[in-house]
Parts: structure tokens; C-alpha cells; sequence
């Protein structure tokens, strides 16, 4: 019998029915023996979390900033450049972005789907 068809004909529980541990090692997110993180395992996930998240945003500031100060300084010495300068910047800064996205997903990871935490 198929993984379908005996999703199908198995019966579920009704609301305030007891849950068979069969149904609840089959069907749940985390299985009832999963393993849980240490106290030291979770701590420094969360610090390490909080870091990726400032050091993502810490570099890219940075050079989002200079990057601007470049292009208004260019602008400024030759306006009639300004339409190449301003696309050039807007491309450059949404690189650098995508750098802060990268350390909110290390974040994410740590915090959600710890690799740590077997």
C-alpha cells in the first residue's frame, strides 16, 4: 500500500481524543525522543546569532556610505554624468544589501535550524 493511500484510510483522531504514539511519531514536526539543545548549545547559538546579524550590518553601513559619499562627489564634479553614476550606485548598494540579507540567514539558521544541536 502506497504512503497516500494509507494516509487515507487511516482515521484520525477526533478533537479531545488521545493521540496514538504511532500517529504522533508519523505525523509530528519533532518526534517525541527528538533531542534537545544544551543550556551552552542554545546560549551561544543566540550570541552567535546576534553577531552574524551586527557584523552583516556593520561592514555593509560602512560601505554603503562611502559608496555614497563616491557618487555625490562625482555627481558634484560632473552633473552631467549623473544618470550613470546614480545606476551604477543603486546596483552597487543592492549588492552590498544582499550581504546583510546573507548574515540574517546565518541568523536565521542558528536560531531555527541549528546544526549545533545534535
Amino acid at each position: 500500500m502506497t504512503r497516500a493511500r494509507s494516509l487515507a484510510t487511516e482515521s484520525v483522531p477526533a478533537q479531545g481524543e488521545p493521540i496514538p504514539t504511532s500517529f504522533a511519531q508519523r505525523y509530528c514536526a519533532s518526534p517525541p525522543n527528538a533531542l534537545k539543545m544544551d543550556s551552552i548549545t542554545s546560549a551561544a547559538s543566540v550570541v552567535a546569532a546576534g553577531l552574524a546579524v551586527g557584523l552583516a550590518a556593520i561592514g555593509p553601513g560602512i560601505g554603503q556610505g562611502s559608496a555614497s559619499q563616491g557618487a555625490v562627489e562625482g555627481i558634484a564634479r560632473q552633473p552631467e554624468a549623473e544618470g550613470k553614476i546614480r545606476g551604477t550606485l543603486l546596483l552597487s548598494l543592492a549588492f552590498m544589501e544582499s550581504l546583510t540579507i546573507y548574515g540574517l540567514v546565518v541568523a536565521l539558521v542558528l536560531l531555527f535550524a541549528n546544526p549545533f544541536a545534535g
